[in-house]
């Protein structure tokens, strides 16, 4: 496995760590994390296309070696500046390989700035953070403020041995191998006195309610997305991102199609390794021109 550089950018008054692969003169393509994740989980994928273009995997703010953000709330419009902070640094537009959460981000992200993208691969990451109810009631809002208010109490799970946290990752998801689950806890941890703590930020538990949009307001966002969008979906997901409010997530956008990938859960890219990296070939076909090509 070859080793890749880390780098860090400033966004929003924050210092965000990202890691890259292969010749910085190639065609930019950008690995965005879901939730609770770090970009580190990307090195299998980064090695695919290493050859072929200058691969990007970032940390989202709270996550993984990216700072913390100061106060407790992490919103999708943040995010969404973050990665465009990120696409400036290579040239202004980029093609984008995203998970959940970031998927969701990257497709909110390219309904705003379409210009900003060349393609864009969402994997489970369409309808992460819609809502289904037609109001915010306050109620919901005060449900919402107690959750996030308990992270000022919650205490980070210490894991004994990084064998541990290791065992964990495979709890959440059995089809990792031992040696994916180690690699994932290695990086998504740090050592504190008495063991080992992930590290994302537990603030990032407070994305909530009052950032959802609803899908009528989405689905302005994703018409104005003009690039070619290629859904990848778990046959075996928990998260049945195939439909949205009854339709098909492809349906909603300009330019796309769907492949659900057999034997796959939510996390398709380390599941189905092989399978998911044959269609996004197959999807990107031959890279685009550098943007400094295009200058």
């Amino acid at each position: 496995m070859s080793e890749p550089w880390q780098h860090f950018v400033q966004s929003q008054r924050l210092k965000l760590s990202y890691w890259t692969w292969g010749d910085a003169a190639k065609p930019p393509l950008i690995l965005v994390h879901g939730g609770r994740d770090h970009s580190r989980s990307w090195d299998a994928m980064a090695e695919q296309f290493e050859n072929d273009y200058h691969v990007l995997a970032c940390d989202l703010r709270g996550h993984g070696d990216s700072e913390w953000a100061r106060g407790s709330y992490y919103s999708t419009a943040d995010h969404m500046l973050d990665l465009l902070a990120l696409i400036d640094l290579v040239g202004g537009r980029a093609t984008v390989v995203a998970h959940s959460f970031g998927g969701s981000i990257t497709l909110m992200t390219a309904g705003v700035f379409p210009e900003r993208f060349e393609k864009i691969v969402s994997i489970e990451g369409a309808g992460a953070w819609v809502r289904d109810e037609d109001a915010v009631t306050p109620d919901k809002i005060r449900d919402w403020g107690l959750r996030a208010r308990s992270a000022e109490q919650r205490s980070p799970r210490v894991y004994p041995t990084i064998e541990a946290a290791r065992d964990r990752m495979r709890e959440a998801n059995p089809r990792l191998s031992e040696e994916l689950a180690m690699h994932l806890a290695r990086w998504g941890t740090h050592g504190i006195d008495g063991g080992y703590v992930w590290k994302f930020d537990p603030w990032v538990h407070s994305r909530g309610l009052v950032h959802n949009l609803r899908l009528e307001e989405v689905e302005k966002i994703w018409a104005e997305v003009t690039c070619p969008v290629l859904h990848l979906i778990g046959g075996e997901s928990h998260a049945a991102r195939h439909e949205i409010g009854g339709k098909p997530v492809d349906s909603y956008f300009a330019d796309a199609q769907r492949v659900e990938i057999g034997g796959a859960g939510h996390w398709v890219h380390h599941d189905q390794l092989d399978l998911a990296t044959d269609e996004i070939r197959k999807f990107l076909g031959s890279p685009p021109p550098s943007n400094a090509q295009r200058d």
